[in-house]
């Protein structure tokens, strides 16, 4: 059987390969951000690979990169269903370094986080990729706040997250002026990047260091290669197919899967366990106006509700200067349905009928009652906004992106907490590893992800 959660953090502890010192420096005549780019080392006509991997997002390419870089003789290549990179989650999200705050101490959320954050600096760091460490005040405006806000502080210090201190108001109003709060978590740590940018990099360097990227391929199967005599010895070395929806075919002798919204649906195609489900929770933001800007200068962030399975409404300063307002947490009609009326059938008869979200519902009916609520009348948002800061009012915001994050559910309706990583049993099962939820925070962890599952996959695959 493949490795237990449990197992797999034995191996992460061990795993101590380089993922940004050892990047190649050297770039092709002609060679930019690989957004057009289809190969690299080999033609993008290539039929077989050692490995391929499937999804172009963040955490597929982090993968890819890691992978080329410390296995520089194998021929890797990375497939994905849409045009351009780095579109879905990894393009859809507010654009966070978490510092690894939230998460269960000892979890692979919690240590892939806080290493995560620190390869991120440093990958942007040397590769020029710009950045804003700007901190985060998590604020309890309540007065029963204040026991869960030092919980989570304390939860925090045993995750070895840096900088943290517990600050009074006045020190709330030196680093947000027109912040309200009775106490607050200071987290210098905490910045913010385009990841989509991140994401095109480790493109780059995949790229450069020989590999290739096969576009506008949608995996629709994963199966044993059937073999003609013609073709039989080269069957013998790369026994897996990988076939997309336009009949074309692709071999491999190992496949690693970052599917991502469609994680469940690409381990079912290999035969593998289809659990957990994915279910797609589509998050609104509001912008704040530009000549209101000044009045946010960091992250500010709520004390989190352990009853409720989101953190709430938050404010997020961005690159470009923008201020996003959100996001609330619905679930989507369709897996990448970023509008509310996106609808897909299919998505919708998964969700009620293979996962646990009904189940989810009656344990968070309240909760759930208020997202749509908020989510419809943006009134009701800009209330809990004013909690935080009271001069914001409805004239101020304006209705913004939306992402979808696919989050695993379990058949009892509990949200899948940490990574999970598995694959499955058999000819194709034993040649697979599959990366089954990785939601928030995968891209601040990218680059950790990215090491545990290379040595994973030497382990597993024996490379």
């Amino acid at each position: 059987m493949w490795p237990t959660l449990r197992y797999l953090g034995a191996v992460y502890r061990q795993a101590r390969c380089s993922v940004v010192g050892g990047f190649l420096r050297a770039s092709r005549p002609g060679s930019g951000v690989p957004g057009l780019l289809c190969g690299g080392g080999r033609s993008s006509s290539t039929s077989s690979f050692d490995i391929v991997i499937v999804g172009g997002g963040i955490v597929g390419l982090a993968s890819a990169r890691t992978l080329i870089l410390k296995h520089p003789g194998l021929s890797i290549g990375v497939v994905e269903k849409e045009k351009d990179l780095a579109l879905h989650q990894t393009g859809h999200n507010s654009g966070v370094i978490h510092s690894g705050v939230y998460y269960k101490p000892e979890s692979l959320k919690a240590k892939l986080c806080v290493e995560g954050a620190a390869l991120i600096y440093e990958y942007c760091d040397l590769k020029g990729i710009p950045y804003r460490q700007c901190g985060k005040l998590i604020v309890a405006v309540e007065q029963e706040e204040i026991p869960r806000l030092q919980a989570l502080y304390e939860r925090g210090l045993q995750n070895g997250v840096q900088g943290l201190r517990l600050i009074q108001q006045e020190d709330i109003k030196k680093k947000e002026p027109y912040c309200r709060g009775l106490m607050a978590i200071d987290c210098p740590y905490t910045g913010i990047v385009n990841y989509q940018q991140v994401a095109l990099s480790f493109a780059q360097d995949f790229q450069e260091a020989g590999g290739s990227i096969l576009k506008d391929f949608e995996v629709k199967d994963i199966d044993i290669a059937k073999e003609n005599p013609s073709r039989s010895k080269d069957g013998m070395k790369y026994p897996i197919a990988v076939k997309n929806s336009k009949g074309k075919e692709i071999r491999c002798r190992y496949v690693v899967t970052c599917a991502g919204l469609y994680s469940d649906r690409i381990s079912e195609l290999s035969g593998c366990n289809p659990d957990p489900q994915i279910v797609p929770f589509r998050g609104d933001y509001l912008v704040l106006k530009p000549e209101k800007g000044y009045l946010v200068k960091g992250n500010i962030y709520p004390v989190p509700d352990s009853r409720f399975p989101f953190l709430g409404v938050h404010f997020t300063p961005r690159l470009d200067g923008s201020i996003w307002l959100g996001p609330n947490a619905v679930l989507a009609f369709k897996r990448e349905g970023y509008k509310p009326f996106d609808f897909d059938a299919r998505d919708v008869m998964e969700v009620i009928l293979k996962s646990g979200f009904i189940k989810l519902v009656l344990q968070n009916f309240s909760y759930g009652a208020n997202e749509i609520y908020k989510a419809c009348f943006l009134s009701e948002t800009v209330k809990h906004l004013q909690k935080f800061i009271p001069e914001i009012t409805i004239s101020d915001v304006l209705r913004g992106p939306a992402g979808v994050r696919a989050q695993a559910l379990d058949r009892d309706g509990n949200l899948v907490e940490d990574f999970v990583f598995d694959g499955g049993t058999g000819e194709i099962g034993d040649r697979v590893l599959h990366v089954r939820n990785a939601p928030s925070p995968a891209a601040t962890s990218s680059l950790a992800i990215s090491r545990m599952i290379a040595e994973e996959v030497q382990q597993r695959f024996k490379l």
